[in-house]
């Protein structure tokens, strides 16, 4: 019995070291490593509906959408892949949803059978409501709200499926994969239409909208409303900023949505008024992480594929299933401008104050991301140079894959004729977007360095 604990014991150390040596190696081995093993099961014979064996690119690209919780598909779920092969792409969507350190700290136990401080240090990060000794709770809490939430979806949309005329079993699973993908804001649909044809209908896109609202607060804000949903007043901060932007940006999106194409007759307009109203609401929802679509988004005008890039870009709440940027990487940055404008000294908001450190992951992320959403751009402007692929169309779907939303205003032609160095470089853009900004911060929290002589203060003219 001393010889596999102590094997245990070394592998939790070397684990231990990995994760404090490169915090940014341990997220990302983690995430390659399944992605790897999603697009060789995605290769199999067996996956795909007519039994042929997957093309490398297209097997890699939705791997990494179903991993990195995107959405995005250069073929249809629905009628390429098998069975087989949407509970691959299922399983995908879960193991992603967990979220990077989440999986860390579980692998962690799975070899070592304890969790070290480096271990703790990185779950934690995303349990800022909690300490250190709460990552255990943390981890049980994350499986059981989003089991829970899944659970609960799929029992709503089960009734109206079964009442569309659907088998049972057919009913089953397909409530039971909205449901998974709408928790984990992964836009992912297992027949050919979509939700398309049930536009409208709220009883359908009721349940899904709720999923991904929820599913994209993250789980520190779970964690702090399950120990204290009745005492908003100690609620953490970072719990109120995200309830706070979610809501704001909800409301700004969907009126500013109904605003833009209330009368587009390509859009909107040729809907009837309850359609438009429960399309709306659906949308606002999507538009910043779900990334499913009840209409078809490429029939939107320029100014509102504009909108959609902004709202992508912010994303939703941090350490949970939602992408972009996240919504309190916005609030502390509007928050360091109502400063600067007002003359403060420091950010506070509800009564806290917050440390410049935080601005500097704020600024970091934030230059971070478009950094990658404009070389991305680049490289994919010159790569379908002869296809005639547009900027707006481009833009959009760069800062789509990077945001990990999933929305996409590309025709059908369009990704038929999609080369497969266009296909590899969104996979780039959504590994780096679902693993970017948490590897970023963790990397930079874990690597502090603390100097004992600085060099003298100089404010240069900023502006």
């Amino acid at each position: 019995m001393s010889r596999p604990q102590g094997w245990r014991d070394r592998a939790g150390r070397r684990f231990d070291e990995v994760a404090l040596q490169s915090p940014a190696r341990l997220a990302i081995g983690t995430f390659a490593g399944f992605i790897a093993i999603i697009t060789g099961l995605l290769m199999l014979p067996i996956s795909t509906a007519d039994r042929h064996v997957a093309p490398f690119a297209d097997a890699l690209f939705t791997a990494t959408s179903a991993v990195c919780v995107t959405g995005l598909t250069v073929v249809d779920t629905g009628l390429y892949w098998s069975d087989f092969g949407r509970v691959v792409i299922l399983i995908g969507i879960k193991v992603g949803g967990l979220g990077i350190m989440t999986l860390a700290s579980i692998l962690g136990l799975m070899v070592s059978r304890r969790m070290g401080l480096t271990q703790r240090m990185l779950a934690a990060d995303q349990a800022r409501a909690g300490g250190l000794g709460d990552v255990r709770q943390m981890l049980r809490t994350i499986l059981i709200v989003s089991s829970g939430v899944e659970i609960a979806i799929a029992l709503m949309l089960f009734p109206r499926f079964l009442h569309d005329g659907l088998p049972l079993i057919t009913s089953a699973w397909h409530a039971t994969f909205y449901s998974v993908s709408a928790f984990n804001n992964a836009g992912f649909v297992p027949n050919a239409t979509g939700i398309v044809e049930y536009a409208g209908d709220p009883w359908v896109a009721g349940p899904i909208a709720l999923g991904v609202f929820v599913g994209a607060l993250g789980f520190p804000v779970y964690l702090n409303l399950i120990r204290a949903w009745r005492k908003p007043r100690t609620w953490s901060l970072h719990t109120k900023l995200t309830l706070v932007l979610v809501v704001i940006l909800s409301v700004i999106s969907a009126g500013l949505l109904a605003l833009f194409e209330w009368n587009n007759p390509n859009s909107l307009g040729a809907e009837n008024v309850g359609t438009r109203i429960v399309t709306v609401f659906f949308a606002s929802v999507n538009q910043r992480s779900g990334g499913f679509a009840a209409i078809d988004h490429g029939t939107f005008y320029e100014h509102t594929w504009l909108l959609e890039e902004v709202l992508m870009f912010i994303g939703g709440g941090s350490a949970g299933t939602a992408g972009g940027i996240r919504v309190t990487t916005l609030a502390v940055l509007v928050l360091a401008v109502t400063a600067e404008a007002r003359g403060r000294r420091d950010m506070e908001a509800f009564g806290k104050r917050i440390g410049t450190e935080s601005l500097r992951q704020a600024v970091a992320v934030t230059l971070v991301g478009l950094t990658f959403v404009l070389l991305g751009s680049g490289l994919m402007l010159a790569w379908t140079r002869d296809l005639g692929w547009d900027l707006d169309r481009v833009l959009f779907q760069v800062v789509s894959a990077y945001a990990t939303c999933g929305l996409s205003v590309l025709t059908s032609d369009q990704v038929a004729e999609m080369p497969d160095s266009v296909k590899h470089l969104t996979s780039v853009l959504m590994f780096a977007g679902r693993l970017g900004s948490v590897t970023l911060a963790a990397a930079l929290a874990l690597n502090k360095q603390r100097r004992v002589i600085r060099y003298p203060s100089e404010r240069p003219l900023i502006g």
